[in-house]
């Protein structure tokens, strides 16, 4: 078994065990988590002995609550800056590793699993989710983007629900992920060991899992799913806010609540995640992961990127105060060039296909 700072490789016959391990910081994730991740996945690629991965938690009602505020907070404080691009190039760079990993790949997730903790599990063959499962991608919260392939995946949900789970930070549970095939098989948390036993024996992973598949429901957002793409199908933060205002009927009550939330949101990090949901579609994975790191090269040095993860981390919480403060006085050309103006050693990526 090998160890690198909060997470856990293991061989238990023919299946890689990887152990997230930080129950004090909720598994959240550094640098060298990532390129340890990295490492191992490589490892295990050309094993003969591995027919497949599992990925774990050892935290009872948390799988991973994403990027280490606490690190990047500090990092913040001390004005090293390179060291926190450095963090989201192995962040991005292990997406495309899992892109590229061809065995079965099934992360068991019984727990919140939020932005970073997104990225290492979404791109695997499989994602099984148990009945604590939560998703969210909060990013916008702290003055960030939806990024660690946000940019590719949550424009290909169905309808416009990509673009309002990438401005509100709203959680789901299981069965709205399942619907939004965000994950692949609803299990219950209580057959995990059942999933992990057979990958370790060599067993056919997906006959399995559908056997153990439970129907999880229609979920919570169902209901609202035309008010979603009425309201969040708008071009501009602007349109989006405006369209909320002025829903009525059943679904006032829902839009007054989405308005308030997406008010506290940073309203750069707002406008920029509208534009990488609009611009996505048509982006391989490659090319978002890619534009993330322009961008995220970008937002790391802006007020709101230090402000958001101060106010989180030092401030306990308190509100942020964004700047600009409001989406109107945010300039559109200004994010505009964030896309298109290139930065200093850009993410590469190595996209041959693998040999034979």
């Amino acid at each position: 078994m090998s160890e690198a700072l909060g997470i856990t490789f293991e061989e238990n016959d023919r299946a890689g065990v990887v152990t997230l391990d930080r129950p004090d910081r909720l598994n959240a994730l550094t640098r060298e988590m990532f390129e340890a991740l990295s490492a191992n996945y490589q490892r295990w690629a050309p094993a003969p002995q591995i027919y497949g991965v599992v990925m774990q938690s050892s935290h009872p009602t948390v799988f991973c609550s994403g990027g280490d505020l606490k690190v990047l907070n500090a990092l913040n404080q001390q004005g090293a800056t390179e060291a926190i691009r450095e963090f989201y190039r192995s962040a991005y760079s292990h997406v495309w590793v899992l892109e590229k990993f061809i065995r079965p790949n099934v992360p068991l997730i019984n727990g919140l699993v939020y932005g970073g903790g997104i990225g290492i599990s979404l791109l695997g063959t499989h994602c099984v989710a148990g009945e604590g499962y939560r998703f969210a991608m909060p990013q916008v919260g702290i003055g960030f983007l939806p990024d660690i392939g946000g940019t590719y995946f949550l424009p290909r949900l169905m309808g416009w629900m990509g673009t309002y789970l990438a401005l509100t930070g709203a959680s789901i549970g299981p069965a709205d992920a399942h619907r939004l095939r965000l994950v692949s098989h609803t299990i219950p948390s209580s057959d995990f060991g059942v999933i992990k036993a057979a990958l370790a024996d060599n067993h056919p992973i997906d006959r399995l899992l559908d056997g153990l598949h439970r129907d999880p429901g229609e979920g919570e957002l169902v209901r609202h799913t035309p008010a979603i793409n009425r309201t969040f199908s708008a071009a501009s933060v602007e349109e989006i806010l405006a369209r909320l205002d002025a829903e009525d009927g059943e679904d006032a009550d829902w839009a007054k609540e989405t308005a308030a939330e997406l008010r506290k949101k940073s309203p750069t990090s707002l406008k920029i995640a509208l534009a990488q949901m609009l611009a996505g579609k048509s982006l391989s994975l490659a090319e978002a992961l890619k534009l993330e790191f322009r961008l995220a090269s970008r937002l790391i040095e802006s007020h709101d990127f230090r402000e958001g993860i101060d106010a989180r981390i030092a401030g306990k919480g308190r509100a942020p105060q964004w700047a600009p403060a409001t989406p109107e006085e945010v300039d559109d050309q200004e994010i505009a060039r964030l896309f298109s103006t290139p930065v200093e050693g850009e993410l590469e990526l190595d996209e041959r296909e693998p040999g034979p």
